[in-house]
């Protein structure tokens, strides 16, 4: 355009003002028309941000009725959720701004029963508008349930009737998920002029951005759902595979499970403690979930241990006790040395007498039977085995007897090697055997994909053998390389071994011979004396006593009645 055209166009509007008012006049309602689709359009982006990031499925649910109620500026909103059978919606929010009603999630519960889909004849209920739409997938927008057609507003009428409220527009919408199903129904109730107050119908334009919203609240909705349905996939998987561990042992049978709740029953108490050291230490929701996982993973390496190893109830135990053999061959030495002696008394006056069994004994056979006794007591284990009683055993190694012909030992090197070991019924290979789980463990997890906010699953897992003093396994982890989730896993790994009934290598222990032997074991530095204090102080163990070792109740309840 040149500069005489300008000129021509200036003197043009100059001459015609009511033109140049109606052409600024409608600039500025085009401005405010776009600034706010903006605003709308900015504010659906900010709730769809909002409704991903929750997590809590209560709060996201109460979070999609309270960002549809103030986007259309309605006074009510109800949320309905399909069951998983889809033959009813269930009530899931419902909200009410003048009745002051606020109901599902966060809010007091809701006991209204279900819209069912289908009519008591099993044609489709068509009658009830959220479950017309839930069956046909269409919006409905009502200017007044009063004079509305097709639908049956009765239930809505006495609850007028009832609370003295006034129903009139509705909009109701399909919530639909990724795969086009519908999951949900979102229904709102009465929106305000923003500038007078009275109630107007929802506009062509509010349905469309409250349709908007309602997508995206269903991929949030759907989005949950999924991520909590594979949690608890994961975590059933986890639970099942401990089970089949403990399931391996009819001695260790729901040991995984045990240690898993009394690892969480510290936690929480570690959590709740107001006093030094834990006052200000609190692990999040989160930690919580990941030590809970953990202690139920913390013997998975068990998978590869033999179970004659795990079982081993005596020193000569294998796939069989071959005390067994031990005590036959003792009785071969016996019917030997008994023939050799009938030998010599032939010819002899004796052998003209009738002897009683008796006479077959002497110094010889009674030793030998007190011998046997010794061995059998010995094959049992214990706490500790005196060097007096490995001389014995060496020398029995060494004596000999003859069997066809040729000398053979009462007690061979493997048997003696085993009915030597000082404590417990493990020799130093089997117990390499056994450690070795923890290794087996971190192996195995480690190389599972865990999510962020569980990565330190296996090394929890892993570490519950460490020491504080640096004598533990598999690592060898010093004091401060040693996590707390695994210092309180190690405290209720050793509590419940110790409080079980009889394993096969031992006899379970009393409440207080436990906390005995726990409290060795802090002075020792293997476990965390910190936990065991509160552990001790806040009697941690007494629900565990009442849910897990009915055996001990007795003792529990003789201690607590004692001290009160």
């Amino acid at each position: 355009m040149n500069e005489t055209s300008e000129r021509k166009l200036d003197i043009q509007f100059t001459a015609y003002p009511q033109v140049n008012r109606l052409l600024n006049h409608l600039v500025a309602e085009v401005q405010d028309f776009t600034e706010a689709q903006l605003g709308l359009i900015r504010r659906l982006t900010q709730i769809g941000s909002a409704l991903s990031a929750e997590r809590n499925l209560g709060k996201l649910l109460e979070m999609i009725i309270d960002e549809a109620r103030e986007f259309t500026n309605a006074d009510g909103g109800t949320l309905y959720i399909m069951s998983d059978d889809e033959t009813e919606l269930q009530f899931a929010i419902v909200q009410n701004g003048t009745l002051d009603v606020r109901m599902g999630g966060t809010g007091d519960k809701i006991t209204w029963p279900a819209v069912p889909l289908r009519c008591p004849d099993g044609t489709e209920n068509f009658s009830n508008v959220s479950a017309f739409v839930a069956l046909t997938g269409q919006a409905v927008n009502i200017p007044d349930v009063y004079h509305a057609e097709g639908f049956n507003f009765e239930g809505t009428k006495k609850f007028d009737e009832r609370t003295g409220y006034r129903s009139k527009s509705m909009l109701v919408l399909p919530m639909r998920n990724h795969e086009n199903d519908i999951i949900g129904v979102l229904q709102l109730l009465n929106p305000r002029d923003p500038e007078t107050g009275e109630m107007i119908p929802f506009s062509k334009e509010s349905q469309e951005m409250t349709e908007s919203l309602a997508s995206q609240a269903a991929v949030a909705l759907t989005n949950n759902r999924l991520i909590g349905d594979l949690e608890e996939l994961l975590e059933s998987f986890i639970r099942t595979i401990g089970s089949a561990i403990d399931e391996k042992s009819p001695y260790t049978g729901g040991h995984i499970r045990r240690v898993a709740e009394l690892t969480m029953d510290i936690a929480e108490r570690i959590n709740a403690a107001t006093e030094p050291p834990y006052g200000d230490y609190n692990l999040t929701a989160d930690e919580l979930r990941e030590l809970r996982l953990a202690a139920w993973l913390h013997d998975v390496g068990k998978i590869t241990t033999p179970e004659h190893v795990v079982d081993k109830a005596t020193k000569l135990q294998t796939i069989c006790d071959r005390i067994d053999l031990l005590k036959a061959r003792v009785e071969i030495i016996k019917k030997n040395h008994i023939i050799d002696v009938l030998r010599q008394q032939l010819g002899s006056d004796r052998a003209k007498e009738s002897p009683s069994d008796g006479d077959y004994e002497d110094d010889f056979t009674r030793r030998l039977d007190e011998d046997l006794k010794f061995l059998e007591t010995t094959n049992l284990g214990g706490e500790f085995l005196p060097d007096d009683k490995v001389k014995r055993l060496k020398e029995l190694k060494e004596t000999t007897y003859c069997f066809h012909g040729e000398e053979q030992p009462v007690l061979t090197e493997d048997e003696c090697a085993n009915l030597s070991i000082r404590r417990g019924t493990l020799n130093d290979e089997e117990r390499e055997i056994i450690n070795n789980h923890t290794v087996v463990t971190f192996k195995m997890l480690s190389q599972l994909p865990f999510p962020k906010k569980l990565k330190h699953v296996p090394e929890y897992a892993a570490a519950h053998h460490e020491r504080l003093d640096g004598t533990g396994y598999p690592l060898g982890l010093k004091e401060n390389d040693i996590p707390i989730q695994a210092r309180i896993l190690a405290l209720a790994d050793v509590f419940e071994a110790l409080t079980a009934r009889d394993r096969p290598y031992t006899k379970g222990k009393t409440l207080q011979e436990a906390l005995k032997i726990v409290g060795f074991m802090v002075k020792d530095r293997h476990i965390d004396g910190d936990i065991f204090d509160l552990f001790v102080r806040e009697k941690i163990y007494t629900d565990y006593i009442r849910r897990e070792a009915p055996h001990l109740l007795a003792e529990l309840e003789g201690g607590e009645s004692g001290a009160s």
